[in-house]
């Protein structure tokens, strides 16, 4: 990795994420950290283009919003064509577009952290930087990497079988599915599924010692939020918004996510290309959000399959008010969100609804000019809305990613370790992979976020020793 220095200024490019953005920290004139910033420096226009586009269209032109969670727009861009429709899918449907959500989270999340981030926590933040990585991992921890790198081809094999093929899948249609699991596709998925969930369960013992044996824990002030089902259970395709403060208090209860525009402010700045949302009744930046793996977890009372409940239990006792603060446990919450989605998987084949050909309802009218899709992407809460003529023309488009959601709580991290390990112009390659390994605590999908286009301007300013700007161009 090359760092940059310029003036009072350190730029870090991140890595090891999907997509491009970079760390900037300003020092003062003693090198010690007056400021840092997580810079978003890509942008792309999915909100502009898809006006004008037919309804039907929405399900696969969103999902090339990204190659790593395809399905999660996927899912969410469908569920909103569904409520413009006013259908309710079948339930052999639903249940099948949950089989696909939980082949995503199972494969997003392997990846995140066998291949991003368990190889900072088992090599070290100041190992070899060419082996910093998935390589390094196999060679010292093989067992270990091999399991991961397993578990995300089921995942992705799940996807596969189900829209036949892994990445911008062509399966959720407006009002249901496009096709029927077939039996012996099924039986094929049911013989793997014992044995991932054994290897998940030893995984997640590595992973949670891993997260404990951490000595910098990094707790940072923001409310939480995800969605639970009626009985305050963790949800990841369909349910309830639900908001907790840092203090554990339940601020938002039951909410409806056709309401979302209730609670959810979006703040603008003009250094980054990604947004800034907050819980509107704090303001900003007080009520600065965080969603993901660890914001589901505190949310939630409990799970609905055994094995997570019981690591779920466990989880509980390392916070304070029920309310789990410390981003480095967004990987142990990673690790139980797979062993939930691997018993889903399970308890989803057993059900021989799963083959049923009741799949989709044919419906072309146009009942509601607006439709909004909310599902659990792998990254947290991920929001479709769309507008529509009478034809089913869409006219306007917004959509709120997980990472955007996290966006004050990467920027808050990353300040946190630069002030506690950068002093006196001191910089080291362990101090900057600290700083990313805190991005990729939240695993960011940038090619997901940066989808805004026409308010957010490309600002460069040159900036003089002792911190004063001498040009500034916008454009």
């Amino acid at each position: 990795m090359e760092k940059k220095v310029i003036e009072n200024e350190i730029e870090v490019p991140v890595t090891r994420i999907e997509g491009h953005g970079k760390i900037v920290v300003t020092l003062n004139e003693n090198g010690n950290v007056v400021d840092a910033k997580f810079i978003v420096t890509q942008l792309r226009g999915f909100e502009k283009f898809c006006e004008g586009r037919l309804m039907w269209e929405m399900p696969v032109i969103t999902s090339r919003i990204c190659g790593i969670c395809p399905v999660s727009h996927h899912l969410a861009s469908a569920k909103a064509v569904d409520a413009i429709l006013g259908v309710e899918i079948p339930e052999s449907a639903k249940k099948l577009r949950l089989l696909l959500h939980m082949g995503q989270i199972i494969q997003s999340h392997a990846l995140s952290l066998f291949y991003l981030s368990i190889p900072d926590l088992i090599l070290g933040y100041d190992y070899d930087i060419e082996k910093r990585n998935i390589v390094g991992l196999l060679e010292k921890k093989p067992e270990l990497a091999k399991k991961g790198i397993e578990l995300r081809k089921f995942g992705q094999t799940i996807i596969e079988t189900l829209a036949g093929r892994r990445v911008h899948p062509k399966y959720a249609i407006p009002g249901g599915v496009s096709k029927a699991l077939k039996i012996e596709d099924r039986e094929n998925l049911r013989k793997q599924i014992n044995e991932k969930i054994n290897d998940i369960t030893s995984c997640l013992e590595i992973v949670k010692s891993l997260c404990l044996n951490q000595e910098d824990k990094l707790p940072i002030p923001t409310y939480f939020m995800g969605l639970v089902n009626k009985n305050n259970e963790l949800e990841l395709y369909d349910g309830n918004i639900r908001v907790k403060n840092q203090k554990g208090d339940v601020v938002e209860e039951k909410l409806n996510p056709i309401n979302y525009l209730s609670i959810i402010g979006e703040r603008v700045e003009d250094w980054s290309y990604l947004k800034f949302p907050y819980y509107k009744k704090a303001g900003f930046p007080d009520g600065s959000l965080r969603v993901g793996p660890l914001a589901r977890l505190n949310v939630a009372d409990k799970i609905s399959t055994p094995l997570a409940e019981e690591e779920f239990k466990e989880f509980r006792k390392l916070g304070e008010n029920d309310v789990v603060n410390d981003i480095i446990y967004y990987h142990y919450a990673r690790a139980i969100e797979i062993l939930y989605a691997a018993e889903m998987v399970k308890k989803l084949l057993e059900d021989d609804e799963i083959c049923s050909k009741d799949i989709w309802i044919n419906s072309i009218e146009v009942k509601n000019f607006e439709g909004i899709g909310v599902i659990e992407a792998p990254r947290g809460t991920l929001i479709h809305h769309y507008w529509v003529n009478a034809k089913g023309v869409i006219t306007k488009v917004n959509l709120i990613v997980a990472t955007v959601f996290n966006n004050m709580g990467m920027n808050l991290s990353i300040k946190e370790v630069a002030v506690k390990n950068i002093k006196n112009f001191k910089v080291n390659e362990g101090v900057l992979n600290r700083m990313e390994a805190a991005i990729r605590c939240f695993d960011p999908c940038l090619s997901c976020s940066t989808h805004a286009i026409g308010q957010m301007p490309l600002t460069i300013q040159i900036v003089s020793s002792d911190g004063k700007i001498v040009k500034e161009i916008a454009r």
